[in-house]
C-alpha cells in the first residue's frame, strides 16, 4: 500500500486545489480553495467558461461596476466550488474575501451571500464549509453562522493556541491549522533547520488535536500548508489533513510503513490545562500580541489572500468592462 492509502485509513484526506483534473486523480474526501489556488486556476483555458458564466451573472444582475465585479467574483468562486463538488464526495470550502477579516457583520453577510449562490444551483449549504480568517472577528463571525444559521465554517490562517481554543468554543465545524507557514516562520527567526518531529508546525498542530481531544471539542483538526511529506506522516492520525497535488503525488509513489502517531487514545498522554478565549477579548489578543510567530503570520497571510483576491478582481474587470 502506498504512504497516501495507508494514511486514509485513520484521516481524511483533503485536496488543496483548485485543479479539478488534479484533485480527480487522488480521489480525496474533501477539497479546498483560497483565492490564491482560484487565481491560479482560473487563468487555465480549460475553466473559461466558468468565468464567462460569472461576467454573464454579473451583467445580469446590474447595478454599479463595483457591485457587478463584486457579483461576478461571488459567482466565479461558486462556479468552481460546484464543478469541485462534482468530483469529491464530502464538502468544499469557500473562502470570504480577506478584506473582511476584521468586519464581523460583512463576514456573516458575505458568506449568506455565497450559500444563497451555492443553493440557487441546487448545492446544499452541509456541503460547503465557509472558509474565514481566524482573528477575532472572523471567529465571532463563525459562531453566528453555526448557531443560527446552520452553515458550516472553516476557520483558516490558524497559527496560535489562543486561535485553537477561541474556534473550538465558537463551536466551528473545522479549524485550518498552517503547519508550513508555522516552520518558515521559525527558520527564518532562528536560523535553525528541524526534523520532522521537531517541527514547530507539527507540534503545534499535534497540541490542537490533543487539547480538542481532551476537553471533549468536536471540532476538526485540518493541519494545512504542509512543506514536505515528513511533516504529513508526523501528523497521521489527525482528523483531517489538507495536501497539495505534489505533495499527494509524493505520497502515492511511496510505499513505506506508516506509523500512525495521533489518536484519541494517546491524547491524553499529557494533559493541558484548559483555558477560555471566545468569551474574552482582552485575554485572546494580549496571547496573541504574546505570539510573535501567530501575529505575523496571520497579518501575512490575510495580506497575501487580498492581494491574490484583487488580482482576480482585476481579471474578472477587465472582461466585464
Amino acid at each position: 500500500m502506498s504512504v497516501l492509502e495507508q494514511i486514509k485509513q485513520f484521516t481524511t484526506i483533503v485536496a488543496d486545489s483548485g485543479d479539478f483534473e488534479t484533485i480527480a486523480v487522488y480521489k480525496p474526501q474533501d477539497a479546498t480553495t483560497n483565492p490564491s489556488l482560484i487565481l491560479a486556476a482560473a487563468q487555465k483555458p480549460q475553466y473559461a467558461s466558468l468565468i464567462e458564466d460569472a461576467i454573464a451573472y454579473a451583467k445580469g444582475k446590474g447595478g454599479s461596476d463595483e457591485e457587478q465585479l463584486e457579483a461576478a467574483t461571488d459567482k466565479l468562486l461558486v462556479n468552481f466550488g460546484k464543478e469541485i463538488l462534482k468530483i469529491v464526495p464530502g464538502r468544499v470550502s469557500t473562502e470570504v474575501d480577506a478584506r473582511l477579516s476584521f468586519d464581523k457583520d460583512a463576514t456573516v453577510a458575505k458568506a449568506l451571500t455565497l450559500i444563497a449562490l451555492y443553493e440557487a444551483e441546487g448545492v446544499n449549504k452541509d456541503r460547503i464549509l465557509i472558509k474565514i480568517a481566524s482573528t477575532y472577528e472572523g471567529i465571532q463571525a463563525a459562531h453566528i453562522l453555526e448557531t443560527q444559521h446552520s452553515i458550516h465554517c472553516n476557520l483558516t490562517l490558524l497559527f496560535g493556541f489562543a486561535q485553537a481554543v477561541a474556534c473550538a468554543e465558537a463551536g466551528v465545524t473545522l479549524i485550518s491549522p498552517f503547519v508550513g507557514r508555522i516552520l518558515d516562520w521559525y527558520k527564518k527567526s532562528t536560523g535553525q533547520t528541524y526534523e520532522s518531529h521537531e517541527d514547530p508546525g507539527v507540534l503545534s498542530v499535534s497540541k490542537i488535536y490533543n487539547y480538542y481531544k481532551q476537553h471533549g471539542y468536536n471540532t476538526i483538526v485540518m493541519g494545512a500548508s504542509f512543506r514536505n511529506t515528513g511533516e504529513i506522516e508526523q501528523l497521521a492520525g489527525c482528523d483531517y489533513l489538507t495536501i497539495s497535488p505534489s505533495l499527494l503525488a509524493e505520497m502515492q509513489k511511496d510505499t513505506k510503513t506508516l506509523v500512525r502517531k495521533l489518536s484519541p487514545e494517546t491524547a491524553n498522554a499529557v494533559s493541558i490545562e484548559k483555558v477560555s478565549y471566545f468569551h474574552n477579548e482582552k485575554a485572546f489578543r494580549w496571547d496573541m500580541n504574546e505570539d510573535a510567530m501567530a501575529t505575523e503570520k496571520l497579518s501575512e497571510g490575510i495580506r497575501n489572500f487580498a492581494k491574490d483576491g484583487v488580482k482576480l478582481e482585476n481579471m474578472l474587470k477587465e472582461k466585464l468592462l
